[in-house]
């Protein structure tokens, strides 16, 4: 299962919400534009699901619709009866009815979370269901006519980076929020209790970041039921995830050979466990369905060789990054000598702070560390410097997040893991990018063999 960018290459990280418009309009196409004018073959982004509060790509209403508000207010009208819209609908019906419904409940009753519902629409009664649907029929289709007007504009879009050679790289997450229509459809695909609380929540183990571990919440899937259904559920969404991406990163990929799992009544990630996953199995079936699917493993924090032995069976991709390569352990897989073909390589990520606010914010023994394993004297050079030596490893792809290429303060940081404030909201703007910036990348991505052919 390789993925679909040619050895060497290199793309930029760049969320829509952070276009100068914050939406995939006309800026899309101009961004497209001036990737290819800078040799780039690859457009990374964030999620593009519809976030249950504030603007989090990551804590979604669905694992498959996408986010009205990363679109254009003003889209062609779609009928109906439209042979095109019919054979899109029939495809998506495993989804996009409960989503539509979903929503349009949760509307209905001032946006609480489903387990706050009404008894027969919380437990889906059927009765119940068609009553409330015969009522809202309209406001239901028109929810599933915008998903079909955003899914029309994408594959637009998508034509249009195809035209331009720009490879699309999205990212899912691995787990879904607990007030999702995935969940409120399919309660038997997670681990909950007769009143549909989680049994047991997502998250990741005390380590050196956390005494505490993080506690996400998300509740944990039912593995055995899934398997049951041949992972059906997990088929469908990485198929339409497909239909959206050339490359698809697949966002805690740990969690597919073992989950952490936490007490849902524990208010910590302490006193959790760690449970095997049929990882191996649900990849097989994905294998089977689709052949050659186009993944990459986040495998970043701490890895163990089951992990490793995982992605490497199904030849996937994993991730290095070059902010963690200054501990000074040689085993360090962040290191430039230690990245190997199989991996992407980023100067930072979105959870990252960018390369100047990551070294304003080291003491200044790091910052000459740093400095001195670079081979540079002026803190000036930095960002030109980790570049380059990002754009020089062995690695199949290089992604460099915009900021970095703008050498952009900690103000730009796109998240900061563990809070809610101030998060999601950088955007660029068009005098940011004037056209030396790309004649600059285009020499530098023919220099380290990386150019877009």
């Amino acid at each position: 299962m390789k993925g679909s960018v040619d050895i060497r290459q290199a793309g930029i990280l760049l969320h829509p919400s952070s276009l100068p418009s914050g939406r995939l309009d006309e800026d899309a196409k101009r961004w497209l534009d001036w990737l290819a004018s800078a040799g780039m073959s690859v457009w990374q982004m964030l999620p593009l699901g519809v976030p249950l509060a504030g603007i989090s790509p990551y804590q979604c209403a669905s694992a498959f619709a996408l986010n009205p508000l990363l679109f254009p207010e003003k889209l062609p009208a779609i009928k109906f009866t439209d042979a095109a819209f019919m054979l899109w609908y029939r495809r998506q019906r495993n989804w996009i009815d409960n989503y539509a419904l979903f929503m349009v409940i949760k509307q209905h009753h001032g946006c609480m979370p489903w387990i706050d519902w009404p008894e027969p629409l919380r437990h889906r009664d059927p009765e119940a269901l068609l009553k409330f649907g015969q009522k809202h029929r309209t406001q239901i289709n028109n929810l599933v006519r915008r998903q079909y007007q955003l899914h029309v504009h994408w594959q637009s879009l998508r034509a249009y980076a195809g035209e331009k050679g720009i490879a699309l790289f999205g990212d899912m997450p691995l787990f879904v929020a607990h007030d999702s229509a995935d969940v409120w459809a399919h309660p038997e695909y997670f681990l909950l209790d007769e009143a549909g609380q989680p049994k047991f929540v997502a998250g990741v183990p005390p380590d050196y970041f956390s005494a505490t571990g993080q506690r996400w919440g998300n509740p944990q899937y039912n593995w055995e039921s899934m398997q049951q259904t041949e992972f059906v559920w997990w088929r469908e969404r990485l198929r339409y995830q497909f239909e959206l991406f050339d490359l698809v990163r697949i966002d805690h990929f740990r969690g597919l050979s073992a989950s952490w799992m936490i007490p849902a009544s524990n208010q910590t990630a302490v006193d959790g466990y760690w449970q095997a996953v049929p990882g191996a199995a649900l990849l097989q079936r994905i294998c089977e369905d689709m052949g050659a699917v186009p993944l990459v493993a986040e495998d970043l924090g701490l890895i163990t060789e089951d992990v490793v032995a995982l992605r490497k069976r199904f030849h996937l991709p994993g991730m290095s990054v070059l902010q963690f390569a200054f501990d000074g352990h040689a085993d360090n897989p962040h290191t430039p000598q230690n990245v190997t073909l199989d991996k992407i390589y980023y100067t930072g990520t979105h959870d990252n702070n960018t390369l100047k606010g990551w070294f304003a914010e080291l003491d200044s023994e790091q910052q000459s560390h740093v400095l001195s394993t670079l081979a540079i004297s002026d803190a000036n050079q930095l960002m030109p410097a980790m570049i380059d030596i990002v754009l020089k490893s062995r690695a199949e792809l290089a992604i460099i997040p915009l900021q970095d290429i703008l050498d952009l303060d900690g103000t730009a940081r796109m998240n900061t893991p563990g809070t809610i404030e101030g998060n999601w909201s950088w955007r660029f703007r068009w005098t940011d990018l004037p056209q030396p910036i790309a004649a600059c990348l285009y020499r530098q991505l023919e220099r380290t063999e990386r150019l877009k052919t």
